[in-house]
C-alpha cells in the first residue's frame, strides 16, 4: 500500500507516480536541495552571471568565458528601443490602465511575434539554410542567392535581420559583429555565420542598388547561430532581453502616472473611412 492509499494527503508513493507526472533534466529540487543540471545553487550564486545561468538552463552545461560574454552582449544589446517599439509602447499603455507590473510586462511580451520580435529567429533560420546549401556543395555566393530567394518565397520581400526603419546603420550591429570577429580569432566560435550574414548583406546591396545593413536582429542572430542555439531560441532569448526594457518602461510609466493613455494623443482622432451617417430603418 502506498502512503497515498493509506490516506497520507500530499505525500507521494514510491516515486513512480511523480516520475510519470513530470520529469525534467533541468532542476533537481527536494527538501534542502536545489540543483540545476547537477550544479548546486549555492555554488552557482556569486560565481556565474545571469547570461551564463541562462546558457546553463538552456544547454545543460556552463559556457566558456568567451561564449558567456558573447551571449551577454547579445542580451544586453537588445534590451530596449524606446516607445517607438510596439512592445514598449504597450507596456506603458498597460501601466496606465491600473494593472500590476507583471500584467504590463505580459501584455508587452505577448506581441513579440513574427514581425516584432521574431526577426532574429527567422534570421538564424536563413543563415542556417545558407550554411546547409554550402555543406551540400554550393559556393557561398550561390548559397546566399538561393537562400534569399527561398526566404522571400516563404516570408515576402522583407529580409529579417537587415535594414531598419529608423537607423541607416543600426549602431548596435557593428559592435556585436566586432565581438564575434574577436571570438572567432580566439577560436571560441567559427565565424562562419558572420561571414554568411555579411554575404547576405552584400547580395542585398547588389540587388537593391543601395546598402541594406544588418540590424540588431541580424547581428544577434549571428551570435545565436555561432553559439549553436536553435532558431526558435533566438526569439525566446530576445523576449528575455527585451523584458528588461519592458520592465523599465512599465515602472517608469507607473511612477509618471497617467490614466488610460492610448496609442495616440487624444486630440488626434483616427481617420474614419466607413459608412457616412445614416438612419436606422423604421419598422
Amino acid at each position: 500500500m502506498t502512503s497515498n492509499e493509506a490516506g497520507g494527503a500530499g505525500q507521494v508513493d514510491d516515486g513512480l507516480a511523480s516520475r510519470q507526472w513530470w520529469h525534467t533534466a533541468i532542476t533537481d529540487m527536494k527538501p534542502g536541495v536545489i540543483r540545476y543540471h547537477g550544479y548546486a545553487i549555492q555554488d552557482l550564486i556569486g560565481n556565474i552571471g545571469f547570461a551564463q545561468m541562462a546558457w546553463l538552463m538552456l544547454r545543460g552545461e556552463l559556457p566558456s568565458e568567451r561564449q558567456g560574454r558573447l551571449l551577454e552582449a547579445a542580451l544586453m544589446a537588445a534590451v530596449d528601443h524606446g516607445p517607438q517599439a510596439p512592445s514598449i509602447a504597450i507596456a506603458r499603455m498597460a501601466a496606465t490602465c491600473g494593472v500590476g507590473l507583471n500584467n504590463a510586462m505580459a501584455s508587452a511580451v505577448n506581441v513579440l511575434g513574427d514581425v516584432h520580435g521574431g526577426a532574429g529567429e527567422q534570421a538564424v533560420g536563413l543563415y542556417q539554410d545558407v550554411a546547409a546549401r554550402m555543406d551540400a556543395g554550393a559556393s557561398q555566393d550561390d548559397a546566399v542567392r538561393a537562400g534569399l530567394d527561398a526566404f522571400i518565397d516563404l516570408h515576402g520581400k522583407f529580409i529579417s535581420g537587415f535594414g531598419h526603419r529608423f537607423h541607416h546603420l543600426d549602431p548596435r550591429a557593428p559592435r556585436l559583429l566586432q565581438l564575434v570577429d574577436e571570438a572567432a580569432a580566439a577560436g571560441a566560435v567559427s565565424g562562419r555565420y558572420a561571414t554568411i550574414a555579411r554575404g547576405i548583406e552584400a547580395e542585398l546591396a547588389a540587388r537593391k542598388g543601395k546598402a541594406i545593413p544588418m540590424n540588431i536582429d541580424g547581428a544577434t542572430a549571428v551570435i545565436y547561430a555561432e553559439l549553436g542555439f536553435p532558431a526558435p531560441l533566438a526569439r525566446g532569448l530576445f523576449c528575455l532581453s527585451r523584458s528588461v526594457g519592458i520592465l523599465a518602461h512599465a515602472w517608469e510609466q507607473t511612477n509618471q502616472g497617467g490614466r488610460n493613455k492610448g496609442p495616440i494623443p487624444r486630440q488626434y482622432i483616427p481617420v474614419y473611412d466607413g459608412h457616412p451617417p445614416r438612419d436606422v430603418p423604421k419598422g
